[in-house]
């Protein structure tokens, strides 16, 4: 009885040791899969990715008053240039020699949205406007658009609060 006791501990771990064997190479498997898996889908993702593409950005947009709330004006119009398409303006004035303003153009394919900040020199009927702007983000083909220290200059008709902007500079997209 004993031999028998004995070999089947022996039998047992022999089977044991099979086992954690089994499963050892079952989850280096496993592991293996999932490393294939996660460079084929970093590859995937890579095979999508665009080269950004850098440019001088050369703008300018007429545009008209559509409504006022305080002291920020908010106008619509067309920009032409490097990029074309419609374009919005809320143009805040912070101070009487200073003013922010928001920018949205909506070319074919995307839009872009960029912040400004201006010197502002009111004389007489004409306003006008001098300082920079950074692109904060672009949609669609331009989902990858930044700039920085853009040139952002124009002027406001006193009279019917008419604005005329101007941006240059490099941006990339």
């Amino acid at each position: 009885m004993g031999y028998a006791v004995n070999g089947q501990s022996a039998a047992r771990t022999r089977i044991a040791g099979r086992s954690r064997v089994f499963r050892a190479a079952v989850a280096a498997a496993l592991a293996t899969l999932i490393v294939v898996a996660l460079m084929a889908a970093a590859g995937a993702r890579a095979a999508t990715a665009h080269a950004a593409r850098t440019f001088s950005l050369s703008e300018s947009g007429h545009l008209r008053l559509t409504s006022h709330h305080g002291f920020t004006l908010n106008e619509q119009g067309n920009a032409s240039g490097t990029i074309s398409g419609t374009i919005y303006i809320h143009l805040h004035v912070v101070s009487t020699n200073r003013v922010t303003a928001e920018v949205n153009i909506y070319p074919s394919g995307g839009s872009l949205t960029g912040y400004a900040n201006a010197s502002y020199h009111p004389s007489g009927s004409v306003a006008t406007f001098n300082g920079t702007m950074y692109i904060a983000r672009g949609t669609g083909r331009y989902s990858h658009a930044h700039g920085s220290g853009l040139s952002f200059t124009g002027s406001v008709q006193r009279s019917n609060d008419a604005v005329s902007v101007r941006v240059t500079g490099r941006m990339s997209a």
